[in-house]
């Protein structure tokens, strides 16, 4: 049964403002019922909504991987969904205590991906199309991000270059976060949302057709 999407209730934001203050099995335990109408439906019905033109939304897992981390609270403090383009770009969507952070790219490239988007953005025509759409989105209010980024140039690279700060990054996203917001817990959501996505959509045309999916196999498990 499909059902429309009208953003999230206060209830999704509160939700993340008191796991923030009780991160344990218990407390999440008696609030599932919670997570599972206000958080979880209404990420299922943004997926049916957005499916024909973007992909099925994958929500990630609640629960928090602390096996290598001095962290053990279990559980994340924001829902986030993505999906994906047949290219690798992705179209990622979080929601928290603070409100919704909506955003596009490859924000981690892995080593195959990185040497290629290097290579297009010291191509002149290819860099600087990738130079502009960056520009344009900034212009328009959205942040640039990367999981990491050097503090000096790549080999080969000279610190001087006109692209040297996109190509010191190890991944590349734009977006924005927009505060809580009475929008948020109504159908206007869904058009800020895709609204992003859509702005976004030639930067992720460009990912797309000069990055591309990693060809290397899986790390091994630790």
């Amino acid at each position: 049964m499909t059902t429309t999407f009208r953003g999230w209730p206060a209830a999704a934001f509160d939700f993340y403002a008191e796991l923030e203050a009780n991160n344990d099995r218990s407390w999440w335990q008696a609030h599932r019922a919670t997570y599972d109408e206000a958080v979880k439906a209404p990420f299922a019905a943004l997926t049916d909504a957005v499916e024909a033109e973007f992909g099925p939304m994958r929500l990630f897992r609640p629960n928090r991987d602390t096996r290598f981390s001095k962290d053990k609270a279990p559980y994340k403090t924001n829902a986030a969904a993505m999906t994906e383009s047949d290219g690798g770009a992705a179209y990622y969507l979080s929601l928290g205590s603070d409100g919704l952070m909506v955003g596009v790219g490859m924000y981690h490239l892995a080593s195959d991906q990185l040497q290629r988007y290097r290579d297009a953005l010291a191509d002149d025509r290819r860099g600087g199309a990738l130079a502009d759409l960056v520009a344009g989105l900034e212009r328009k209010g959205y942040e640039v991000m990367s999981a990491e980024a050097l503090k000096t140039a790549p080999r080969g690279w000279d610190k001087d270059h006109p692209r040297i700060d996109l190509a010191r990054r190890k991944g590349l996203a734009v977006g924005r976060s927009f505060p809580r917001a009475a929008w948020q817990s109504s159908a206007k959501a869904l058009d800020r949302i895709v609204g992003v996505w859509r702005d976004a959509a030639p930067f992720a045309a460009w990912l797309d057709t000069n990055v591309g999916p990693s060809e290397l196999p899986p790390p091994e498990p630790r």
